[in-house]
């Protein structure tokens, strides 16, 4: 027992010595190691000199609040889309609830998964996961929005970009440009109360 306690301290010995010698050869540190850690070196250095202030109160937190009472509380509230085409003329949609882009997703647009190696065993992934309509989406049509309209329940769609753009409201806007917006869906803002 004596005999086999020496020799696993002599090897365990051994190894270690092989271990040090082996960590401090003469490898020369990558390129790419070189810059990251002077990158480091150089945040660490600007944070030591420039430490990031911290706020009393949040006005991004405040208006997010807002955004949740104005758009949250009520249920089939009313939103008024403005589309400008690149002409310059103003058209609008009045919509029950908010208009929403195709980026958006009631499910996680990606799925954790195993990727099966084979011989070498498997893989943590992530895949894109299958939308409900069961097709997949790449979140590349970020510029198209649908909504409701708010009358008729009337499916309603548009785009973005390519000389049109849109701004939205919680209610209707008595605004100069807005004189001659007409009803692009069935809606008029005359014939809708919020």
């Amino acid at each position: 027992m004596r005999r086999l306690t020496t020799t696993a301290a002599v090897l365990t010995a051994a190894a270690l010595a092989f271990g040090v010698t082996a960590c401090t050869g003469d490898e020369q540190p990558t390129s790419r190691a070189k810059e990251n850690k002077a990158r480091n070196s150089n945040y660490d250095r600007l944070v030591a000199s420039q430490p990031a202030h911290t706020l009393s109160h949040s006005p991004t937190r405040d208006t997010k609040n807002f955004w949740i009472d104005t758009w949250g509380k009520t249920p089939g509230k009313l939103s008024y889309v403005y589309l400008q085409d690149a002409r310059g003329s103003w058209g609008y949609f009045v919509l029950k609830g908010l208009p929403v882009t195709y980026c958006v997703s009631l499910l996680p647009p990606e799925t954790a998964s195993r990727l099966d190696l084979g011989a070498d065993g498997s893989a943590g992934v992530v895949l894109q996961a299958p939308s409900m309509d069961g097709t997949f989406s790449s979140n590349s049509n970020c510029s198209s929005y649908y909504g409701q309209d708010a009358t008729t329940g009337a499916y309603v769609e548009w785009s973005v970009g390519a000389n049109q753009s849109y701004l939205l409201y919680s209610e209707p806007m008595d605004l100069p440009q807005f004189k001659g917006a007409v009803p692009l869906g069935k809606t008029r803002i005359d014939n809708v109360k919020n």
